[in-house]
């Protein structure tokens, strides 16, 4: 139970904090309910969302642990934020491909359109 405590600690520290991890939150609720409406799979876009915070939250830890043993700029130190960075980054983009790949034929058809 104390686990749970910790984790739930770093969820609301996360959210209090982080602008990112708050949009992700948004977007992929958003992706949720385009989802529902259009009658596509969701667990897909469960998946991919999960995978995108996740990775934030990763990212989030390692700026912090980064900010706290180099405290000032360090050539490495950048390069460890930048690189945590892009993996958020590169699974927005699948997340983004992924949601045009399966909403976008559904909405066509939802919309008359195919």
């Amino acid at each position: 139970m104390r686990s749970f405590g910790y984790a739930w600690e770093g969820l609301a520290y996360a959210w209090r904090v982080q602008r990112n991890f708050r949009v992700e939150v948004a977007l992929g609720l958003l992706a949720l309910g385009l989802g529902l409406w259009l009658g596509v799979d969701l667990v897909p876009i469960l998946l991919v969302a999960a995978l995108v915070l996740s990775l934030e939250l990763v990212n989030t830890a390692l700026e912090a642990l980064t900010d706290l043993v180099s405290p000032v700029y360090h050539p490495l130190a950048k390069r460890a934020k930048d690189t945590a960075a892009a993996a958020v980054f590169l699974a927005s983009l699948f997340a983004l491909g992924l949601g045009a790949y399966l909403f976008l034929p559904a909405l066509w058809a939802r919309l008359g359109l195919s």
